[in-house]
């Protein structure tokens, strides 16, 4: 078992992430055990499933200790992300894809990124309108939004979101985030985060089951990986759980989809100038929006909600009231 440290270091900087945002750990370790390790594309996936098996639940227990979680919407998740992530490994072994299998899951790898990334962008715009802020979210309050589960939807959700990461490792946090963003606008960005993380707790652990039984699990390419991303997740969550992290994700946007080019088999010209024209249309696009969303008139209060009349400026002396202002003649008339 080799204990090398470019991979530990690997497994704290996807870990930090992952605890960050919610998202990016399949998204990230797997292309970059293929890339940079060099490793074989269905062992990547194998081993980065059964690696965040042990990297989810670090992040998840900080989120439920400060109660950023409903548990209603990880339950009807898991209801369709489990059986489904189990079925994406058996998948892998029953398609007939003989010598090609590994161009093919790069394929599949490389269109699961753009998603992935297109994802990220459709979250934080959705975010900035939701909030009317020009950063998307402001710092996480530890309170569970009141929402009423949309059960059918949700179980859709969580089945194909288990469908992908039991194929390519990559999806859940992609997915899962940015529809339950549309699905209940109401969820704190916090809120999201913390989910998402617990729910794919039990996911991840049947898809792992399912690529240890049929994949291509290592388990000396796993530890190390480990080693560093259990407490970059612990730390990364004890940041997301506290603090907005906008700008991570714009940067993870672009890797992302300079990642799935590669992976898709685009000359490195191309994936140069994507992430290069991505860097500069993005940052222009986002000025943009962020300037349109200033201009938008504050969300309304809910009904029922009475704002409390404003009080002095500080540091103003209120005169108490004169007993006799309020003091009437016999015939109702002040009394001068």
């Amino acid at each position: 078992m080799d204990f090398n440290l470019p991979l530990i270091l690997g497994g704290l900087i996807v870990g930090f992430i992952v605890g960050l945002t919610g998202m990016g750990g399949g998204a990230l370790m797997t292309p970059m055990l293929i890339f940079v390790f060099k490793v074989d594309p269905l062992t990547a996936v194998s081993s980065d499933v059964v690696a965040s098996l042990f990297m989810k639940p670090a992040g998840a227990i900080v989120h439920l200790r400060r109660k950023t979680v409903n548990l209603q919407l990880v339950l009807w998740l898991c209801i369709g992300s489990v059986p489904a992530a189990f079925s994406g490994a058996l998948l892998i072994k029953w398609l007939p894809l003989g010598d090609s299998f590994d161009e093919t899951l790069k394929l599949i790898l490389g269109v699961a990124l753009l998603i992935a990334a297109g994802g990220l962008v459709v979250r934080a715009v959705l975010g900035m309108l939701q909030r009317r802020t020009a950063l998307g979210e402001g710092p996480a309050a530890p309170t569970n939004a009141d929402v009423v589960v949309r059960k059918v939807p949700t179980v859709i959700l969580g089945a194909v979101a288990g469908l992908m990461v039991g194929l390519t490792s990559v999806g859940a946090g992609s997915i899962i985030i940015v529809v339950l963003l549309m699905l209940y606008p109401a969820l704190k960005a916090s809120q999201l985060v913390g989910t998402d993380l617990v729910q794919a707790v039990p996911l991840v652990a049947a898809a792992s089951l399912g690529h240890i039984l049929y994949g291509d699990f290592e388990l000396g390419l796993t530890v190390p990986l480990l080693i560093g991303a259990i407490p970059g997740a612990w730390f990364g969550a004890q940041v997301s759980s506290r603090a907005p992290g906008g700008i991570i994700r714009r940067a993870l946007a672009i890797l992302l989809l300079a990642s799935g080019l590669k992976l898709l088999g685009a000359p490195l010209g191309v994936v140069v100038g994507a992430a290069a024209g991505a860097l500069v249309v993005g940052n222009i696009l986002w000025v943009v929006v962020r300037e349109r969303i200033k201009a938008l008139p504050p969300k309304a209060k809910p009904l029922g909600t009475v704002a409390a009349p404003a009080g002095p400026p500080p540091g103003d002396q209120v005169a108490p009231p004169d007993p006799t202002d309020a003091i009437e003649t016999k015939d109702g008339s002040p009394r001068p």
